[in-house]
């Protein structure tokens, strides 16, 4: 980052005086954060700026739009007084680390301290954001009072509260991409990550492809969301028992309660599951994307529902994976290389029971250093009825197993709908 830009580089006339003359310089993987140095997404202060993008993702957008309206002063500056984060995580040895071996790429592991790491800069003037924020919280699910009621959770007063809320420590992740890992990560070269970023955004960002010098992005994607239930600081421990689910955002089912998937009914029984497993001395994990549609966006979500339905024949398993396929292109875009890096970030090495059935996120796990030992099922009796096509579709393309023999209820299933 601190290398001057190569000869013929070409400056951008849109984007007026930005350079790095004034921006703090990258080293991604350094082993502490005033080596690491600061990430600066600033607009106010463009040779401040040490990134191609801004913080907050596609809400930039909206903060464009109350610029625009004269609703929020332009170059406005946070106050982060009394901002600081409720709990401590990190730093852990996973933090640090370069090259293709980098635990963590999508993600600043400095983003919940900055008001502390990098003070001598904010008191420099330099407008650096947080990119995470901790706080604590309490959480109200229909789904936890019928457990009580059917004496499947008891009130403990620590972790379920007399009213039937969770205690539960809230973090909020935006991602943060070091464009040479990530493109490590997908075994790509870094020209190719770049030109194909550039080209499919429209070339809403010609940093990408004309400031080789800047290698981290921040996306205009949707970050993440963690509960945890229990010491956060026992995640980092392998001796304590894990529970978690790494649940990727289905807006229908997780909000409205759609039946058509088991989105819903997974989450809350991660829940029920992490609640159990804190209550019982261990810590619960719950790690929410924002990947709507397996990444393919509800709109193109919607229109799958409406082809698989008017298919011929009506809705089926074997038509489940192509009907997707056909519309988008693609069966999923969810791509869980990146996945574990908020797994290192909480310095996670073992995940003893893993509610989720998908050997991708299983694999994605694994390959990066993380044991898993148990993995928890759905029940059957929480399947909603218009789910039951989903079931088989990945039960029948290997999707949704543990490698184990399958029962005779999955057996069942597949014969159902000639499978087998």
């Amino acid at each position: 980052m601190d290398q001057p830009a190569p000869t013929g580089h070409i400056r951008l006339t849109s984007h007026p005086n930005q350079g790095t003359s004034g921006a703090p310089a990258i080293h991604w993987g350094a082993p502490d954060a005033l080596e690491r140095g600061p990430i600066v997404g600033t607009t106010a202060n463009r040779s401040q700026r040490n990134v191609i993008g801004t913080h907050s993702g596609s809400y930039g957008v909206y903060r464009a739009l109350a610029v625009a309206a004269g609703n929020l002063t332009r170059g406005h500056r946070a106050d982060l007084t009394n901002t600081f984060a409720t709990d401590l995580v990190g730093p852990y040895p996973q933090w640090a680390g370069a090259g293709d071996a980098s635990k963590i790429v999508s993600l600043d592991p400095w983003g919940a301290s900055v008001q502390s790491v990098y003070a001598d800069y904010l008191a420099q003037g330099y407008d650096i954001r947080p990119t995470i924020a901790i706080t604590k919280a309490h959480i109200h699910l229909p789904e936890i009072k019928q457990a009580i009621a059917f004496q499947r959770l008891a009130i403990d007063g620590t972790v379920l509260l007399e009213d039937a809320s969770a205690t539960v420590t809230k973090i909020a992740v935006e991602p943060v991409w070091w464009l040479p890992g990530v493109a490590a990560r997908f075994k790509v070269s870094e020209a190719e990550l770049r030109r194909a970023l550039f080209e499919e955004t429209g070339g809403m960002y010609p940093e990408l492809v004309t400031r080789s010098d800047i290698e981290v992005f921040l996306p205009p994607i949707g970050g993440q969301t963690l509960y945890v239930f229990g010491d956060v600081r026992d995640l980092a421990n392998p001796e304590v028992t894990l529970t978690a689910r790494i649940h990727d955002e289905c807006n229908g089912s997780d909000v409205f309660g759609s039946d058509i998937c088991t989105c819903r009914p997974y989450l809350t029984h991660a829940i029920e599951e992490c609640i159990q497993g804190a209550q019982q001395g261990g810590v619960g994990l719950i790690a929410y994307s924002r990947k709507e549609g397996r990444a393919l966006g509800e709109v193109t979500k919607f229109l799958v529902y409406n082809a698989r339905k008017r298919q011929q024949g009506g809705d089926s398993a074997d038509k489940y994976f192509l009907r997707t396929e056909c519309v988008a292109g693609v069966q999923d875009m969810r791509f869980q290389e990146l996945m574990p890096d908020v797994l290192h970030w909480l310095g996670v090495q073992k995940i003893h029971r893993l509610v989720s059935m998908s050997n991708d996120k299983c694999d994605a796990i694994t390959g990066r250093g993380i044991e898993v030992g148990e993995r928890i099922k759905i029940p059957d009796a929480l399947v909603p009825a218009d789910a039951r096509v989903e079931i088989e579709a990945k039960i029948a393309a290997g999707y949704f197993t543990d490698g184990s023999v399958p029962t005779e209820a999955d057996l069942a299933l597949v014969k159902g709908r000639g499978l087998e």
